[in-house]
């Protein structure tokens, strides 16, 4: 990144998080603190119970565990620096720190996106064509979009982080808690109108797509077992994608609202809650949502549980 500070006088720039709530920032860092500790501890749990319960090597749990794996990295790019600024009020983050956040932030988060559309593709496989499922979502072709999961998310994240810190910068307040695009489009010089349609423009690639791909999928899925003729099959085949149903419309709904809109229409204090609510609470939601109520991984818990204390009474 030192290549880009050719381009800008900048050295760095002020983050002013949530300095509109100074007096409560003990109490935001112990409750961010809190859940960042919790996500981190439940979603590093939940990988390795799945890598360790021969039972859950499936499609399904394959793409949980990089489900889990983003989730964690995803916070950990953000959180750190945040309960930093809180604690010792450091509010500034260098030029080129402020780049790589916005570009791990982009690739993990775009990452997340495709990733998500796989998971619902597996979960079309699994019960409108359940004969075939093993033989379509071989080890081979799940493998392959988790890779281009990170290949996407790469690709949108340089594109970003590239086109935004070449440009000239005219101020050095980021009125955000990370350095986020919507914020630094309002520090650049002239008309940023060609960089407000590049943000949109990625953002429907890369968000509206893989969600029409999720919409598609689970347009066959209802389709399918609505056709389906015990009430008890349709209710066991809609419960194994319900929890995926919901992590996408908190994860999509949040990422839509936030980039496939105007910067006339920005404002502030309901970026940073939007931002609050896919960066922390949606990362600390999803494994409950998605592995917690499931019985399959409860019941790897269980013996995992067992298998310890069995072990230490030993």
């Amino acid at each position: 990144m030192r290549g880009l500070q050719n381009h800008t006088t900048v050295s760095g720039f002020i983050l002013l998080g949530f300095s509109e709530f100074h007096d409560l920032h003990l109490l935001f860092f112990i409750v961010l603190l809190s859940l960042y500790i919790l996500t981190l501890m439940v979603n590093t749990l939940i990988i390795m119970i799945i890598n360790a319960d021969r039972t859950l090597q499936t499609p399904m749990y394959f793409f949980l565990t990089h489900l889990s794996f983003l989730e964690v990295c995803y916070m950990s790019v953000i959180i750190p620096k945040m309960l930093e600024n809180m604690l010792v009020e450091k509010m500034g983050i260098s030029f080129e720190g402020c780049a790589m956040q916005m570009f791990f932030f982009l690739f993990f988060g775009i990452a997340e996106c495709f990733l998500l559309a796989a998971m619902a593709f597996d979960r079309y496989v699994a019960i409108c064509n359940p004969l075939c499922y093993m033989v379509i979502m071989s080890s081979s072709v799940c493998r392959k979009l988790v890779v281009g999961s990170y290949v996407w998310g790469t690709i949108v994240g340089l594109v970003h982080t590239i086109i935004t810190f070449s440009s000239q910068f005219c101020g050095l307040i980021i009125n955000h808690f990370f350095c986020e695009i919507q914020p630094l489009l309002e520090l650049l010089c002239g008309d940023t109108f060609l960089n407000e349609v590049q943000v949109i423009v990625m953002a429907v690639f890369a968000i509206m797509v893989p969600f029409l791909l999720v919409i598609l999928s689970y347009v066959c899925i209802l389709s399918t077992i609505l056709k389906m003729p015990s009430a008890e099959g349709r209710l066991k085949a809609f419960s194994t994608c319900s929890s995926h149903l919901v992590v996408v419309t908190l994860f999509y709904g949040s990422a839509s609202f936030m980039y496939l809109r105007p910067k006339s229409t920005y404002s502030p204090p309901v970026d940073k809650l939007l931002s609050l609510s896919y960066t922390i609470v949606t990362p600390f939601l999803n494994p409950m949502i998605y592995s917690l109520r499931n019985e399959e991984v409860k019941g790897a818990i269980r013996k995992l549980l067992t298998g310890w204390t069995l072990f230490t009474k030993n």
